[in-house]
């Protein structure tokens, strides 16, 4: 079916708040999934959909959490991290209704001469909070500011223990004991390489930059099959790594924003901490069935397009009503 003067046409009385234009739509962003909540919050498809969002986000973060406490709690019996810590306060943001240009400021002030003179910045949040579009907001709006991800980490101290368990004919277990994770993490160097900010892993037959091996040796199959093993038992020694980093990128005058769970993030040391929250938690749910809702209609609109719509102006207001009514349709069938 083609969309074109006049696309085919849905129900829309189900969307109660004001229409959306294919610009709005192209964007993607949380303004867009603010427009679609607004237009169908009332619907009775759209709040079982989003229930249903709701109920496995949380059902995820808590999976994930679990996993991840028994990660710190290994670390914490193994004496890598202590067991008892001293957190700063964090300063709460609710999101509901704001959009991530809003929730980025207010985390700008609140940071104050910090973000100009560099420092340590912890965003957690539950999953839909919108903390991966906050930060990328933060870095397009700060100087000198960069993310910090674990996963290469991770995957380096996988490398290594893989490597020593094919080298001295051990199983990866036997190459994971406390001891030998000490000693690759002390292959392991963060600091500035050919004037950028790297980590080098040194030993093992290995002499190399992980930026330039991110994309191969550290997502070869060595690293890919053994990663979860060597994961779970590395949460401390990852934590000390990295703290250590966050350190000299901020003594450099960098802004470094980390995004992550409370249980990790507890052990950051840092008095710039801010955790994105919604008064009301199904608001998660109607985000990401928004989301959902958005990008499938662009991808069909798009496809159904004609020349003479895209010549002249697109599809209208009420066209982009009944595409998402139609999506809708299809995801409460789910």
């Amino acid at each position: 079916m083609a969309l074109g003067a006049g696309f085919a046409t849905g129900h829309v009385a189900s969307a109660e708040g004001k229409l959306m234009s294919f610009t709005s739509l192209k964007a993607q962003d949380s303004v867009m999934s603010s427009a679609i909540i607004a237009m169908f919050k009332n619907d009775p498809k759209f709040i079982e959909v989003s229930k249903k969002a709701t109920k496995a986000i949380l059902q995820r973060d808590e999976e994930d959490g679990v996993k991840l406490q028994q990660g710190i709690d290994l670390a914490i019996g193994k004496g890598v991290i202590p067991a008892k810590i001293v957190v700063e306060p964090v300063c709460k943001i609710d999101v509901t209704g704001k959009s991530a240009a809003v929730v980025a400021q207010e985390i700008i002030t609140g940071l104050g001469e910090a973000a100009a003179n560099g420092c340590v910045m912890t965003l957690q949040g539950l999953s839909g909070t919108g903390k991966g579009t906050t930060v990328a907001t933060l870095k397009s709006k700060l100087p000198r500011t960069t993310t910090w991800s674990n996963g290469n980490i991770f995957r380096s101290l996988t490398l290594l223990a893989a490597t020593h368990a094919e080298q001295n004919n051990v199983s990866l277990q036997e190459a994971c004991s406390p001891k030998l994770l000490a000693s690759y993490c002390e292959m392991l160097t963060f600091g500035k390489f050919n004037g950028k900010f790297d980590v080098k892993i040194d030993g093992l037959g290995y002499d190399m930059l992980v930026s330039e091996v991110a994309n191969t040796v550290l997502k070869g199959p060595k690293v890919g099959r053994n990663i979860p093993t060597v994961a779970g038992v590395t949460q401390g020694e990852v934590i000390n790594f990295v703290q250590s980093a966050l350190k000299i990128m901020a003594d450099d005058g960098m802004t470094v924003l980390l995004e992550g769970r409370e249980q990790t993030l507890n052990y950051i040391r840092t008095p710039h901490r801010f955790e994105l929250v919604l008064a009301d938690v199904n608001t998660i749910g109607m985000r990401r069935a928004a989301q959902r809702m958005g990008a499938t209609a662009l991808k069909e609109i798009e496809r159904e397009q004609t020349w003479y719509s895209k010549v002249f102006g697109g599809p209208s207001e009420k066209d982009v009503a009944s595409k998402l009514s139609k999506v809708l349709d299809d995801m409460a069938k789910e």
